[in-house]
């Protein structure tokens, strides 16, 4: 396992992939939410219920999922197509308010009348959150609207570099559309990163990158992955069928599976962690625009871990700018030559 694959990519190197990755045009396709964050104050106790009273101070909406991958592909200056499903009701009209103000396109989104738009509901006092409150669906969407996914795609895949698949397991992604969306990118020859869920988490075979956690690994596999031994996963590459692996195990950092057998690790760059929300969602976003931008594996995941360790420093679901990320590896690499100098490395 190599622990110095980080080292190996320079900055004039990222300049030079972060220019091409601002013109990319990357489609996402996925289960899109909408964040809601109710934020205020709490002094008291409720008599009805042992639970804090929370007075609502401000309110903001947010892209959550899908949606998020998108907006992160923004963030770096790339063209997000989403084709995503929504409810025709107030929280569809939010989260398309969200992608305007994104600077992304609603064009693609495929509307179920009878559906709810997917929400997720923070409350959050004294900047702690109390509780959340999801009001979804997650029943496998109707074939009328599989049809118009699979058209959409059509669409949005017609001149794209990437296509980036995010399962949260709330319906979207059916067998069909899967089928459809890994058989477009496969005709246009562009990489595709896949973060999965437990549903369909063998449906991705032929994928360049497959995401999962550590516990989304182990749930599928039916076993537990030990990182000491690292010389199993070789072999789950193989039975999931994908050329890359990348498994993310939060604070610990990534271990990147490449498909001629070589293992990376790579520590995470979070030099204080705020919140996690999101984080997942940016590291599909910046590794699948780099490889879009013709980064090698290794150089687009080592990119999307210094995005990540941005994002986990900001409160709620954030993105990364191109400027943060090139601060996080400078840092990075000045600790580097420090420890260099100081005979430690």
């Amino acid at each position: 396992m190599s622990p110095t694959a980080e080292q190996r990519l320079s900055r004039d190197r990222i300049e030079a992939l972060l220019a091409k990755m601002a013109r990319a045009r990357v489609v996402v396709v996925g289960d899109a939410m909408l964040d809601i964050y109710l934020a205020g104050d709490t002094e008291r106790i409720s008599p009805e219920a042992p639970v804090p009273v929370v007075t609502v101070q401000k309110r903001r909406h947010a892209l959550g999922g899908a949606a998020n991958v998108a907006a992160n592909v923004a963030a770096v200056g790339g063209e997000a197509r989403l084709v995503a499903v929504i409810g025709d009701d107030p929280r569809g009209d939010s989260l398309r308010g969200e992608l305007v103000a994104h600077r992304l396109t609603d064009r693609h989104l495929v509307t179920e009348p009878a559906r709810p738009t997917t929400s997720k509901t923070r409350v959050v006092a004294r900047g702690q959150q109390v509780v959340r409150i999801d009001e979804e669906v997650d029943d496998p969407v109707s074939p009328r609207t599989e049809q118009s996914l699979a058209a959409e795609l059509e669409r949005a895949m017609v001149d794209a570099d990437a296509l980036l698949i995010e399962d949260y397991n709330k319906g979207a992604l059916t067998p069909a559309v899967i089928e459809c969306a890994m058989g477009l990118a496969r005709r246009r020859g562009v990489p595709v990163v896949v973060d999965p869920k437990f549903k369909n988490f063998f449906a991705y075979r032929g994928a360049s990158v497959f995401k999962p956690n550590r516990r989304e690994l182990e749930q599928a596999l039916g076993a537990t992955v030990d990182l000491q031994r690292p010389d199993a996963l070789p072999t789950t590459l193989q039975r999931l069928g994908v050329d890359n692996l990348l498994l993310t195990l939060g604070p610990d950092g990534m271990v990147l599976v490449t498909k001629d057998g070589e293992i990376t690790r790579i520590p995470a760059m979070a030099r204080e962690v705020f919140d996690v929300s999101g984080a997942g969602d940016t590291v599909t976003a910046w590794l699948g625009t780099a490889l879009a931008a013709g980064a090698a594996v290794p150089e687009a995941a080592q990119i999307a871990n210094y995005a990540a360790g941005v994002e986990v420093g900001k409160a709620g679901v954030a993105s990364a700018s191109p400027a943060e990320v090139l601060a996080v590896h400078d840092a990075y690499h000045d600790q580097l030559g420090r420890l260099r100098r100081g005979g430690l490395l």
